[in-house]
């Protein structure tokens, strides 16, 4: 953590947790990353939160206008007053001046931008300053050698400043400079990739930052409207603050607790498997209303049922889940998973668990959140890294993995995660002549005993039991009903 008492907060919630409260101190900093990552956005949060805490603060153009700076501002209902912009018009640097005889047009104008600047802080003496961006110094400068000299010369009167400054440039990745990063206190890369379906999945890394042990690794990140730049912090599972183990939980069906030896434990995952059909969200949705019977909270996440059809189909077997929802009891959401990366997720989950003291977690289901990823197996990480965090916080999880494939012919998954499960209920449909039944059966439980039996599951108007698997005899013409 870091241990200085000159942090400068960002104003950027998850990227102040990754750094342990902030930056730390006034130092130079780059931002790196290609057009539309988000580094003026990000920039501008910074600055307004500079205003926030009553300090001058500056922000020096040459790549973007103040029309368009207030514009991008507006975009997300913020002001800038507070905000200085110096608005310099690098651009006019590039074209030629005729009567010039022993300095280039580009030296003359880098010279002007300089003292521009320098009289700019000496009037507004800011605490913080955005300069956006080295591309257009960098092509003022003509060669390597000299934009390097420029840039460390602003790196020192900004230090004898006091100035809290970020840079804003490409990566060298898109023709940045790697011995300029040599020159920066920090850096952080933003980067954005686009999948063939859905929003753009964008990330950020610390990349260096001197002094300070922050999470490194990729972060999600997105750009909300009115919020601007939002980063959902990696979960680390063994930060988690680890609570005391209830008693079993039960489901209230009788037969079901005693195949899993009186029912599941708390810090446990328990997946539920099976095809279309066998009774996997009406299991899951049992044990969430008997928690909520018993006065716990819980917290569904559905990623293939709008909210009222759950809700009615819930009611079909007599279960009202509504007033809970309306008591905060029941924390529940439904998601486009195609609009949601999996370190948003996981912080909507860990929010919920923190916030309103979780004991049950129900996603529904898994396989549909993984199937509208781009990369299936980072998100299986992701979920596992969740799961040990909820653990630790003494939740039940209960995941639904849904298969292909019909009564019991080429049934499987896309993505294994069996590993995840300390539990696992196995549901499947079977034909009998002329009928349709369906089974569930315990095969995995790493803590305590359970029953290896295969069971019969029947769902009716009038609820859900569990009983032994009778097949009805057989007549002359098929099953005797």
């Amino acid at each position: 953590m870091n241990t200085q008492t000159s942090v400068v907060a960002t104003g950027v919630a998850g990227l102040d947790q990754i750094l342990g409260g902030g930056l730390p101190g006034p130092r130079l900093y780059l931002v790196q990353g290609a057009p539309g990552t988000g580094k003026t956005t990000l920039s501008l949060q910074f600055l307004r939160e500079g205003v926030a805490r009553g300090e001058p603060v500056l922000y020096v153009t040459l790549s973007q206008s103040r029309r368009e700076l207030e514009h991008i501002a507006q975009s997300h209902g913020w002001s800038l007053e507070g905000v200085h912009i110096e608005e310099l018009e690098a651009a006019e640097a590039l074209d030629p001046a005729t009567d010039q005889t022993i300095f280039h047009s580009a030296d003359l104008r880098l010279d002007r931008t300089q003292r521009a600047v320098e009289k700019a802080i000496r009037e507004i003496k800011p605490k913080r300053i955005v300069y956006d961006s080295l591309m257009e110094i960098r092509q003022l400068s003509g060669d390597p050698m000299r934009f390097r000299r420029e840039i460390l010369a602003l790196k020192v009167f900004l230090a004898k400043q006091g100035i809290a400054a970020l840079l804003l440039d490409v990566g060298a990745e898109h023709g940045g400079d790697l011995e300029l990063e040599g020159l920066a206190h920090g850096i952080l890369c933003l980067t954005k990739d686009l999948p063939e379906y859905g929003i753009a999945q964008r990330r950020v890394e610390v990349r260096k930052m001197r002094g300070v042990a922050f999470f490194d690794g990729y972060h999600d990140m997105a750009i909300r409207s009115s919020q601007g730049v939002e980063i959902y912090p990696r979960l680390v599972p063994r930060l988690a603050p680890e609570a005391a183990r209830t008693a079993l939980i039960k489901s209230g069906i009788g037969e079901l607790d005693e195949m899993l030896g009186g029912g599941l434990e708390a810090g446990t995952t328990t997946l539920i498997v099976g095809q279309a059909g066998t009774g996997k969200s009406t299991l899951a949705s049992i044990y969430s209303h008997a928690a909520l019977e018993r006065g716990e909270s819980v917290a569904m996440f559905l990623f293939e049922e709008r909210l009222e059809t759950f809700f009615r189909r819930s009611e079909g077997l007599g279960m009202n889940l509504r007033p809970y929802q309306e008591s905060g009891q029941l924390q529940i959401k439904d998601f486009n998973p195609a609009e949601i990366s999996p370190g948003e997720f996981s912080q909507i989950v860990r929010k919920a668990v923190d916030e309103h003291d979780v004991r049950v977690v129900l996603i529904d289901s898994f396989t549909g959140y993984l199937g509208a990823l781009p990369k299936s197996n980072q998100a299986v990480m992701q979920i596992q890294s969740l799961v040990k965090y909820l653990s630790r916080r003494g939740v039940l999880s209960i995941l639904i993995v849904a298969q292909h494939g019909l009564l019991g012919h080429n049934v499987g998954t896309d993505v294994d995660v069996s590993f995840l499960g300390d539990a696992v209920i196995l549901l499947r449909m079977y034909e009998w002549p002329g009928l349709i039944r369906r089974s569930v059966t315990v095969v995995k439980k790493r803590h305590g005993p359970h029953d290896l039996d295969v069971h019969e599951l029947v769902i009716e108007p009038e609820g859900v039991k569990v009983q032994a698997f009778n097949p009805p005899p057989l007549g002359p013409s098929g099953p005797i009903r």
